[in-house]
């Protein structure tokens, strides 16, 4: 008996050029973030241009300094002299100058509490500079700029300057700036994001619960058809009577299913091969009879379950598993354990198509689909069915092109009557 039709999976063909809302989502992404690379390169490119044309003007100043020093030396005219010193004194670029032999002569735009100390000698009160802070600053001054070689009474003097203060802080400005902006931007992005994601949950349970409520009604008239049916036409036995009520059931379920989204399920104890076994034979006569079924595993596994939703899981993923067979083919599922991390294992392998690499994530984004009439949403629910509402997690385990797909659900081990399988 053959009812679905189940071709086509949300993951078979990963040809189909259709553009589907997760994959223009990703894309509004990726074009977003270009932009803002572009943005954030603009600003250190042009922060880098006035980086150099002010260290072309404080080397410049520098030279303007050094000369001045020159002068000094080279002149008794007071009225020149005054003129050096203001030049002298318009210069704040910090420099050092030594002779041939490294010893320091001259410095300039130093920290004044650090360039001299006072000489603990007794009735010594002569300054002097520390040492220390002079090497370290000369130190610095030769890892920033080549120095500027001057020629002072016949020998040679080189003066050593690094960059301002001002030119120093410009420098870490467009990072500082752009990491304040990254931050304001993620936290606004976070917040309107939280706010537009309960808000369509608002919108999505409002909707699923109208839709159980609506289905209430026609579920209830068709069981008191079947009714009607088995006394009219004494088919208490017949199999496509008991057929009919198992799918009205079923719609039952699914009303049920609806109801339930927004609210925090009730999880209660069951055997997982029982209910996993139960749900495969509702589900094999519901497709080709080309596709066998295979159940394995431990028997005596138990975890907390919501039975209904559960069912929905293990729907989504068998369909999922059918579309990707083509013609023959076969589905196992296999229930295992570990004792030691106490949990189970639910393994759904098919003989399909198989999923790339590439995709073992992004078949689970809500959205994502390949089918021209997909939704793309089964295997997001599953995610959240098993994650959020079983505490659990699902993924593909592994999977070859052309061989076929493992799926693997992991759920909390409750009771373990028996030895589980490692």
């Amino acid at each position: 008996m053959y009812f679905g039709n189940f071709r086509n999976s949300d993951f078979t063909d990963f040809s189909d050029s259709k553009m589907n809302p997760y994959q223009q989502k990703k894309r509004w992404k990726y074009s977003l973030l270009t932009f803002a690379v572009v943005i954030a390169s603009g600003s250190l490119l042009y922060t880098n241009y006035l980086v150099r044309n002010i260290a072309k003007s404080e080397r410049t100043r520098a030279q303007v300094w050094a000369m001045s020093q020159k002068q000094v030396l080279a002149s008794d005219d007071n009225d020149f002299l005054n003129y050096v010193f203001m030049v002298i004194d318009s210069s704040v670029v910090p420099a050092i100058v030594t002779n041939d032999k490294g010893d320091i002569q001259l410095s300039r735009g130093l920290d004044s509490t650090k360039t001299f100390i006072k000489l603990a000698a007794e009735g010594n009160k002569k300054l002097t500079y520390d040492p220390e802070y002079y090497k370290s600053e000369l130190a610095d001054m030769k890892k920033e700029h080549a120095p500027i070689k001057l020629t002072v009474l016949g020998s040679q003097w080189l003066v050593y300057y690094k960059d301002s203060a001002l030119l120093t802080e410009l420098k870490f400005f467009p990072y500082i700036q752009l990491s304040l902006i990254s931050i304001f931007l993620l936290m606004a992005y976070t917040a309107f994001s939280s706010s537009r994601r309960s808000e369509q949950d608002q919108v999505w349970v409002g909707l699923a619960k109208e839709t159980a409520h609506q289905l209430g009604t026609p579920i209830s008239s068709l069981m008191a058809w079947i009714e009607l049916m088995k006394e009219k036409f004494s088919a208490e036995e017949d199999p496509l009577i008991a057929e009919m009520e198992n799918d009205v059931r079923r719609l039952e379920i699914v009303a049920d299913r609806f109801s339930k989204i927004g609210s925090t399920p009730k999880l209660e104890e069951h055997s997982v091969f029982e209910v996993v076994k139960d749900f495969i034979d509702y589900f094999r006569v519901r497709v080709s009879k080309n596709i066998n079924f295979e159940m394995a595993g431990n028997r005596d596994l138990k975890a907390g379950l919501n039975v209904p939703l559960f069912d929905w899981v293990l729907e989504n993923l068998l369909k999922n598993a059918v579309n990707a067979i083509e013609g023959k083919g076969e589905i196992k599922v296999e229930i295992s354990g570990n004792k030691v991390k106490k949990q189970v294992f639910i393994d759904i392998t098919d003989t399909g198509k198989g999923i790339p690499r590439s995709k073992f994530d992004t078949v689970f984004q809500p959205g994502y689909t390949t089918r021209k009439r997909g939704w793309g949403l089964g295997l997001s629910l599953t995610k959240r069915m098993v994650e959020n509402y079983h505490d659990g997690q699902v993924f593909v385990r592994e999977s070859e092109l052309g061989k076929g797909t493992t799926f693997r659900i992991v759920l909390k081990n409750i009771k373990d009557d028996k030895p589980t399988a490692a």
